[in-house]
């Protein structure tokens, strides 16, 4: 090569980098905000597969939130503090109800209630008012209020396990900026303007910590800012009206396929995505905005809606799809009400479970199947056995509570549906080891004080660990083995 040819390609060289370099500057940088990124197109021709896809995506991703709209829709038409066929707890919004013992059997209101609190509900739109909520000294007992946001998630930190001071706290809503009045204790701020309020108050299972119940649960109260004076509420929760309510079997049904897509666009103008969530969010609008101007897709949409009920939904109710496995045979709850983006977790829990608390305040354990995986029937005899030290270990209580096939209780003649910390009167053996025993029929007369009649039917074990250890956040502590008794 000549020198003249050489120096020629040396300047093309230069010129070609020269000229990329150029190009390269003149592009439009890469954005990392979802503002400027290019949104669905309206007015897309979509068929009918591509309708379904999103629509079974957004019906599993919004099947939890339309859940607790829907409850907060029904209970609040309460006309004032009461319960729901003398069972539930049910109040206008804003305003809070509250039991004065356990929960009646008789309730459909959520799957997996327990006889271990006293339970009180309160469903509040923040957005129209704060709420103050009264929290009196409950000494040593074990208690936690859960506060909800519109996905199931708690916020806030009201309870025994975060040394949570008596005194009045104020619930705003996400875009609250006033002043705070004299005597509230703290501030708590909700993502979203639902709010749903569930104070549960440890109760041991005698008649003195009842008596001592009364006096300490008509201090639990809450009500509108405006109403707020500094002073104590009294209320006597004994003396609430009753407010009749149609007789259903198994839980209420709070997600109605056929009209799900129809409420789906004000719950998720009334709940902004989560970060990461808004590409999401335009897919499903995409999908919705089609459905009012097209037919067919509106039908294709109610389709997916009873399918996904039926083939996704509903397969969550058994425990054998739900959580995460425990060992001997057990499923233990995950990120409950800590969802984020585990979509699964915070549906199947909707489905099965509804208001669990955090896993700091209760840790849960659940099968469906003795130890060999065959379900739990009422005809035989299981017995569940803690060896000597092995109890859920906790600094709040534990308990095992027996569920019918609704995962509701099934009333028995003993009106007994847990056992654990709260009664008094369970039998050890000698070598330390406590059997709890599970069936239709009595294992035997001395038995029955560790006894859990069930339905002569398909059951469930459910155990709740509160306020648990490390053993039982951690995962080392294993439930013990369902052994069916020959």
């Amino acid at each position: 090569m000549n020198k003249s040819i050489k120096i020629i390609m040396i300047s093309l060289v230069v010129s070609i980098i020269a000229t990329t370099s150029t190009l390269a500057s003149s592009e439009v940088p890469f954005t990392k905000a979802s503002s400027k990124l290019t949104k669905p197109v309206s007015g897309a021709i979509m068929h009918e597969e591509y309708v379904k896809t999103i629509g079974r995506m957004a019906y599993i991703w919004g099947w939890p939130i339309v859940n607790t709209f829907n409850r907060r829709a029904a209970i609040t038409q309460a006309p004032e503090p009461g319960k729901l066929g003398g069972v539930v707890p049910v109040a206008p919004r804003g305003r809070l109800s509250m039991l004065n013992d356990y929960v009646n059997p008789d309730q459909g209101f959520v799957a997996c209630p327990n006889q271990d609190v006293v339970y009180g509900t309160a469903f509040c739109s923040l957005d129209k008012e704060p709420i103050v909520i009264q929290v009196p000294d409950f000494g040593d007992r074990f208690w936690v209020y859960a506060l909800y946001d519109a996905r199931t998630n708690q916020f806030g930190k009201l309870g025994k396990p975060y040394g949570t001071k008596p005194g009045f706290y104020l619930l705003v809503g996400p875009n609250w900026n006033s002043k705070v009045p004299a005597s509230i204790t703290a501030v708590i701020q909700s993502s979203t303007e639902y709010c749903f309020v569930g104070p549960r108050i440890f109760l041991n299972d005698t008649k003195e910590d009842r008596l001592v119940m009364q006096s300490l649960v008509n201090t639990i109260n809450a009500y509108p800012l405006k109403e707020f004076d500094g002073k104590i509420k009294i209320k006597d929760w004994s003396k609430t009206p009753s407010f009749p309510t149609p007789k259903v079997e198994g839980e209420n049904k709070w997600v109605i396929p056929e009209k799900f897509f129809d409420q789906l666009p004000a719950v998720m103008d009334a709940v902004d995505p989560l970060p990461g969530e808004e590409a999401l969010y335009a897919s499903i609008r995409q999908v919705l905005d089609a459905a009012k101007s097209d037919p067919n897709v509106k039908k294709a949409l109610i389709e997916v809606a009873v399918e996904t009920e039926k083939k996704v939904i509903s397969p969550l109710f058994l425990w054998k799809h739900n959580g995460i496995p425990a060992g001997n045979g057990w499923n233990r709850s995950a990120n409950n009400a800590e969802w984020g983006y585990d979509y699964l977790m915070r549906t199947s829990t909707a489905r099965s479970n509804m208001f669990e608390n955090r896993p700091i305040e209760t840790q849960y354990f659940y099968t469906d199947g003795d130890s060999k995986g065959i379900q739990l029937e009422g005809k035989n005899i299981y017995a569940v056995t803690f060896k000597k030290g092995k109890l859920p270990p906790v600094n709040g209580f534990w308990s095992i509570t027996l569920y019918n096939k609704h995962h509701l209780f099934g009333v028995n003649e003993m009106n007994r549906y847990s056992l654990g910390t709260k009664n008094k009167t369970l039998k050890y053996s000698k070598d330390g080891s406590l059997t709890i025993y599970a069936g239709f029929k009595s294992p035997g007369k001395d038995k029955e004080s560790n006894w859990l009649p069930a339905p002569n039917g398909r059951f469930s074990l459910y155990i709740r660990s509160y306020w648990g250890k490390k053993a039982t956040l951690d995962g080392s502590w294993k439930p013990p083995v369902v052994k069916r008794v020959k």
